[in-house]
C-alpha cells in the first residue's frame, strides 16, 4: 500500500506541472490528486475531461499510471495469494495440492514475468483492433489511430475506464468491432491471472489438469452475473428514449451487453449512465459492488466472496452443519473472511453515501451510484463527479485507494492471522430474526 501511495504522489506532482495541461497552466492540487489516484487505482472517475483538459504529456502520464497500477495490483495480489497458500502446513499442502497448483507456487519473478507478458499481449491485440477500426471506418490518421488504440487498449484491459473521448465510448455504441474489443479486454482483465493461466494450461493439457475450485467459482459466477445483468439492463432500457430506444435491435443488444460488462470495474459507457432508469442504476450498483475476480484488475468484494456467501446461505437454509462448494468443504475461517469483507464494504458505502448526501444537493440514486463506483473503483458516473465539492473529491480519492487495495490486504491479513484460543466460553444462542 505504501508503494501505491508513493506512485500516486509522483503522479500528482507530474500532473501539477504546467506542461501536463492543454492550456499550459498548472492544474489544481485536488484535480491532480484525484486524477492520479483514479489512474493508479484504475478507477476511471474524472473531474475534468481527459482528452480536452490534459495535454499529450498529461495523457501519457495518466496512461503510465494506469499501466503501473494495473500491473502492480495484479502482481501484488497474485503474490499475496502465493503467500497465503504457502502459509499452510505440509499436510494441508498435500491435501489441497489439487486446488493450489493452479496458482503456480514458484518464484515471484516467474509470476511477475508471466503477468507482464500476458498483459502486454492482450493490450497489444486490443489496441491493434481498436486502431485498425479507427483507420478503416473512421478515417483517422495512422499516428492518431495508433495513439487512441494504445490508450484505450491499456485502459480497457486494466479496467481503468479512462477515455480520450468526452462521451467515453458512446459514439461507438453500435460498432461491434470496438465494443467487443473493449468488452473482451474488460472480461479478461477482470477474471484474474490465476484463472487465465489455469484456463490456458487446461487448453494445453486437457486430460492432465483438473479445474480448481477458485476457477470454477470465478467463471461460473462471472457468467451468471453477466447474463443476468445483460437481460435485466437490456429489458429495462429497451424503450428508454434517452439510452437504447433510438438504436436498432442489434445495437440495443450490443449496448446492453456493454452496460452489463462495465460494472465489473471498467468504467466505460456506451449509453449515458445518468439517463438510465432507476432499476438499471440499482442493478448496476449491485454489479459494481460485487466486482470481478480475485488477483485481477477488477475491484469490489469479488465474485468469489459473493459466491461463497451464497453457498453459506444455501447451506444454512438446508440446515446443513457444514458448507460444501463444488465437491469441497468450505473452511469456517474462509466463511468469516468473506462475511467480514462484504459487511465492511457495505459499511464503507453507507458512510460514503451519507457524507455525500449531506455535502451535496444531488438525489439518493445519483449519490449512491457515485459512492459505490468510488468504493468499487469502477469509474462509472451519473455525471455528478465534477460538480461535487473539493472536500468530497479528496474523500473519494481516499475511498478509491481503500476500495482498490483494502480488500486485497484485508483478505491476506485475515488469512495469515492465526490466534488460537487457549479456552472456550460456555455456548449460548441468542434469538436471531
Amino acid at each position: 500500500m505504501g508503494g501505491f501511495a508513493i506512485t500516486i504522489a509522483i503522479g500528482t506532482v507530474l500532473l501539477l506541472l504546467p506542461v501536463a495541461s492543454e492550456d499550459g497552466t498548472s492544474a489544481g492540487f485536488v484535480t491532480a490528486l484525484f486524477t492520479a489516484t483514479s489512474a493508479v487505482c484504475i478507477t476511471g472517475l474524472i473531474v475534468v475531461d481527459t482528452g480536452a483538459y490534459w495535454s499529450t504529456f498529461g495523457e501519457i502520464v495518466i496512461l503510465g499510471l494506469i499501466q503501473i497500477g494495473g500491473l502492480g495490483i495484479m502482481t501484488a495480489a497474485s503474490i499475496l495469494v502465493l503467500l497465503v497458500s504457502r502459509r499452510f502446513g505440509l499436510r494441508m499442502q498435500l491435501s489441497a495440492q489439487r486446488e493450489t497448483k493452479s496458482l503456480q507456487l514458484g518464484e515471484v519473478r516467474n509470476v511477475a514475468a508471466g503477468i507482464i507478458k500476458a498483459s502486454l499481449l492482450i493490450e497489444t491485440v486490443v489496441a491493434t483492433v481498436f486502431a485498425g477500426r479507427l483507420l478503416v471506418a473512421y478515417d483517422y490518421a495512422a499516428g492518431e489511430a495508433v495513439y487512441f488504440g494504445v490508450f484505450h487498449g491499456i485502459s480497457a484491459f486494466n479496467n481503468a475506464g479512462f477515455s480520450l473521448y468526452s462521451d467515453s465510448i458512446s459514439r461507438f455504441v453500435a460498432d461491434p468491432w470496438i465494443s467487443f474489443a473493449v468488452i473482451i479486454a474488460v472480461i479478461l482483465g477482470g477474471l484474474g491471472f490465476p484463472v487465465i493461466f489455469e484456463v490456458l494450461r487446461r487448453l494445453r493439457h486437457r486430460r492432465e489438469h483438473r479445474w480448481s475450485i477458485h476457477t470454477k467459482i470465478t467463471l461460473l459466477t462471472s457468467g451468471v452475473l453477466l447474463a443476468a445483468g445483460f437481460a435485466f439492463i437490456t429489458t429495462a432500457e429497451w424503450n428508454n428514449e434517452n439510452t437504447m430506444a433510438p438504436l436498432g435491435v442489434g445495437g440495443k443488444l450490443l449496448a446492453g451487453l456493454f452496460a452489463a460488462t462495465m460494472p465489473r470495474s471498467a468504467g466505460f459507457n456506451s449509453v449515458e449512465t445518468g439517463d438510465m432508469t432507476g432499476p438499471s442504476l440499482l442493478v448496476t450498483d449491485v454489479l459494481m459492488f460485487i466486482g470481478g475476480g480475485s488477483a485481477s484488475t477488477a475491484a469490489g468484494i469479488k465474485v468469489t466472496t459473493f459466491a461463497l456467501l451464497a453457498f453459506v446461505i444455501l447451506a444454512e437454509i438446508r440446515g446443513e452443519p457444514t458448507v460444501h462448494v463444488m465437491g469441497r468443504r468450505l473452511a469456517a475461517a474462509v466463511q468469516r473472511q468473506a462475511l467480514t469483507i462484504a459487511l465492511l464494504s457495505v459499511g464503507l458505502v453507507m458512510i460514503t453515501t451519507i457524507t455525500m448526501l449531506t455535502a451535496s444537493r444531488f438525489p439518493l440514486d445519483d449519490v449512491l451510484f457515485e459512492a459505490v463506483s468510488a468504493v468499487g473503483t469502477v469509474g462509472l458516473s451519473t455525471g455528478i463527479t465534477a460538480e461535487l465539492p473539493p472536500g468530497i473529491h479528496v474523500m473519494m480519492s481516499v475511498l478509491m485507494f481503500i476500495g482498490r487495495l483494502g480488500p486485497i490486504t484485508l483478505a491476506t491479513a485475515l488469512a495469515l492471522r492465526d490466534r488460537p484460543r487457549k479456552y472456550e466460553l460456555p455456548e449460548e444462542r441468542p434469538i436471531v430474526g
